[in-house]
């Protein structure tokens, strides 16, 4: 069973000038978040997702509203890119429509970014967002609701000058064109509805409807079917953005797509859990684009796992588990840039690339354990007993494997101790590799430098 709950928050509208999250909006949003909360109150938590977009992307006080709002819906927030968002976007509107082999644009106007996507069939192939939306268009051409010439020519421009970033990509390479969201639904309905349009969005309907703003001046007049109560505020700007990408895109008639975001989170989740993980793919994906030694890779990540498994037999949760083996596997991308400092360059590369399917605290929790792997642990900010376990099994891992062979390994312990770690091996296979022994020495230096002591114990087995 399906069931559908929507809270009208609009945190574009709570941003100031600076780019704050105002206390109206972190109000609002927490009363909303705690209604979801009641809802969700007995789901695992494998099986929620909650994502933030523009607005917790741009706000500078994101890191201490976003606490309060997980606290308050005891769920974790996933802030994604603007490239997730739109290939989200297009996977929830293209499991809604019929099969098609043509190309197809997806345009979604949110309140503070809009998402232009080229898709075929369930595959995206040019993502972009750009930061226009119909609640920051309207709160800055049309604060006051009035509408004239000069203010939709200012908003038209503001728009058209964004676009100029995505044309010559997106021009002319897709044949079907669909809106999602509030704004291409509520524009599609009012132009059905009022007879501006027979069918959907239309290149004379768009500029029929702007006629009909700019006739009656001020959006509180409006009298238009279709047109719902808490859309009116932000139509204007929401219309301006719309009417840009039609004549920017070339544009003649777009239809109301009926996924979106929230479908395409949900059927991105059920990927997860049914072996059809992005994140897997993406992982794939860059280790193919910087040419990682495979072998390599999997032999530490399965050793890294084997160390963390004998650390937190109990408490290694499926999460830190997939982080800990993405990682291992993606250690040494940052070869492709220099030898010299390589974890540097992954830990940089982890952090910023766009990696589909991926939240961004997903990447910077990858790219500090990538930071970890080696070298000083003293600048390294290492707050939680999971994020010291997981950096010490890839470290250790990657120190046995430094010959990059499938060598022998001997039986090796690793156990958590009240104050630290313990390592245990056969004395006889550290005698006859020195090197390794070597290391383990400075490994043990470089815990107790951050004071975390590193037992190494020998056994005649």
């Amino acid at each position: 069973m399906l069931e559908g709950e929507r809270e009208s928050v609009r945190l574009a509208a709570g941003l100031t000038h600076e780019h704050y999250l105002d206390t109206a909006a972190q109000q609002r949003a927490l009363a909303a978040l705690a209604k979801f909360a009641e809802r969700l109150r007995d789901f695992p938590p494998g099986s929620v997702r909650v994502v933030g977009t523009n607005s917790l992307r741009v706000a500078k006080n994101a890191r201490d509203f976003i606490p309060q709002a997980e606290h308050v819906l005891g769920f974790p927030i996933d802030v994604i890119t603007g490239h997730e968002e739109a290939r989200l976007i297009y996977l929830g509107v293209a499991q809604l429509l019929p099969p098609s082999s043509e190309n197809r644009l997806v345009v979604d106007i949110g309140g503070g970014s809009t998402e232009f996507i080229i898709g075929n069939g369930l595959q995206s192939l040019e993502l972009a967002s750009l930061s226009m939306g119909c609640v920051s268009f309207s709160s800055r051409f049309f604060p006051d609701g009035l509408i004239d010439k000069q203010r939709m020519k200012q908003a038209e421009a503001a728009a058209r000058s964004e676009l100029q970033r995505i044309v010559t990509r997106y021009r002319g390479k897709w044949s079907l064109a669909y809106g999602s969201s509030g704004t291409a639904k509520m524009l599609s309905d009012v132009m059905t509805l009022n007879g501006f349009s027979s069918n959907g969005i239309s290149r004379d309907g768009m500029e029929k409807l702007r006629a009909h703003l700019l006739a009656v001046g001020d959006v509180s007049k409006l009298r238009l079917h279709g047109l719902k109560a808490d859309r009116m505020p932000v139509l204007a700007g929401g219309f301006a953005i719309m009417h840009a990408a039609f004549s920017e895109l070339q544009v003649d008639r777009m239809q109301a797509a009926l996924g979106a975001l929230r479908e395409g989170v949900l059927y991105d989740l059920f990927g997860r859990t049914h072996n059809n993980d992005m994140r897997d793919m993406s992982v794939k994906q860059f280790m193919q684009r910087y040419r990682v030694d495979l072998p390599q890779a999997q032999r530490v990540a399965h050793l890294a796992q084997q160390f963390a498994q004998q650390l937190l037999p109990q408490t290694l949760d499926d999460a830190a588990s997939k982080h800990l083996d993405w990682t291992a596997q993606l250690h040494e991308i940052g070869i492709s840039v220099a030898h010299h400092n390589y974890h540097k360059h992954s830990a940089y590369i982890l952090a910023n690339a766009e990696m589909p399917g991926f939240a961004k605290k997903e990447q910077l929790n990858m790219s500090q354990l990538a930071l970890a792997q080696r070298g000083s642990l003293e600048k390294i900010p290492l707050a939680s007993p999971q994020e010291r376990t997981l950096t010490l099994a890839l470290r250790l891992a990657i120190l046995f494997y430094r010959n990059r062979g499938d060598r022998e390994l001997p039986p090796l312990g690793l156990q958590t101790l009240p104050d630290g770690y313990a390592l245990s091996l056969p004395s006889a296979w550290l005698d006859n590799n020195l090197a390794t022994a070597g290391a383990l020495q400075e490994e043990i230096l470089a815990w107790k430098a951050i004071r975390v002591p590193l037992h190494l114990t020998t056994t005649t087995g």
